[in-house]
């Protein structure tokens, strides 16, 4: 008799998409560096928060060789005045701009004069590895409207810490550190002797491959939340909500950033009816042309604006 061995169906391998899976063990001494205190919120204002300007500006960037270029910049355009009533108020204005950068890998440097008199300077030197050095000064023939600043930011293996310095007797510290692969918490402290004030701020930060939300609050009485959203390569959604405690002040706003193969859209509108884009259009290597948009019927504001950007 033949045997019915062979008949028999062989038993199914159980599933292992049910069995339970093993938790990530996190590894707190290989946290990642998280970014500094003060750019907790830079995915949502890239989206949120371009550039906008109204009028027509023109920029050049001519590079004399692989570290230093010179820059020359021309806007025609109104400027707004400080006004009491519901309208706003704008004067005509227009402005050349001189500047010369130096890039180097451990020294960055830009100059900036205009015709008004204004000059604004930047510098960052990395003295070591982990410590660098940040300046920034602006001098202007306003009484009391010159100002300088100069932070210290220490880069550790899983925090970072910045300790500040400018004119006015101000002085501020931070310090953000990562908890998780994913969660960083931090806070600051500031001291402004010339006004007399002082405050104290907390902020949390989780971010992932998807998204980014952050959260930050100070005793000034201000109330900062947004969060970003990577809905594909090229698309991101962006919203963010203010509340200032002391002046009773909310806005929130939502706003998308798309980047195309020769071109980057942002938007947005807030709460205050407020709708702003802007477009940036590659038309070939070096030469960028650039529209500007925001509207405000509450206020009866209309801004546009135009330009043109050359060299790289």
């Amino acid at each position: 008799m033949a045997s019915h061995v062979g008949l028999v169906p062989p038993t199914p391998a159980p599933y292992k998409d049910n069995e339970p899976k093993a938790a990530e063990k996190i590894d707190y001494l290989n946290l990642p560096c998280p970014i500094p205190y003060e750019e907790i919120h830079r995915e949502a204002l890239m989206s949120l928060k371009p550039e906008l300007f109204e009028g027509m500006r023109f920029d050049f960037t001519k590079g004399l060789n692989q570290k230093f270029s010179l820059s020359h910049s021309v806007f025609m355009g109104p400027m707004e005045v400080p006004s009491q009533a519901t309208e706003t108020i704008k004067i005509p204005t227009a402005h050349y701009e001189f500047g010369a950068n130096f890039l180097d890998p451990k020294l960055m440097l830009f100059g900036r004069i205009l015709t008004d008199g204004r000059l604004n300077a930047r510098m960052k030197c990395d003295l070591t590895d982990n410590l660098s050095l940040k300046a920034n000064a602006q001098l202007t023939n306003e009484p009391h409207m010159s100002h300088g600043m100069v932070n210290f930011d220490y880069k550790g293996k899983d925090f970072r810490t910045q300790f500040q310095l400018g004119n006015g007797a101000l002085f501020g510290a931070s310090y953000i550190q990562s908890v998780t692969p994913h969660l960083s918490l931090g806070s600051e402290v500031f001291w402004a002797g010339q006004h007399r004030k002082s405050g104290i701020g907390l902020a949390a930060r989780y971010n992932n491959d998807k998204m980014v939300a952050t959260g930050q609050v100070a005793s000034t009485g201000m109330v900062a939340l947004s969060y970003v959203q990577k809905v594909s390569e090229k698309v991101s959604l962006a919203s963010d909500f203010m509340y200032n405690y002391m002046s009773r002040d909310v806005t929130a706003s939502f706003g998308y950033d798309y980047i195309l193969r020769q071109c980057r859209l942002r938007g947005k509108i807030d709460s205050n009816g407020c709708t702003a884009a802007f477009l940036e259009e590659r038309l070939n290597m070096g030469l960028n042309f650039i529209l500007s948009a925001e509207i405000d019927h509450w206020k009866k504001d209309y801004k546009f604006g135009f330009g043109l950007t050359v060299g790289e």
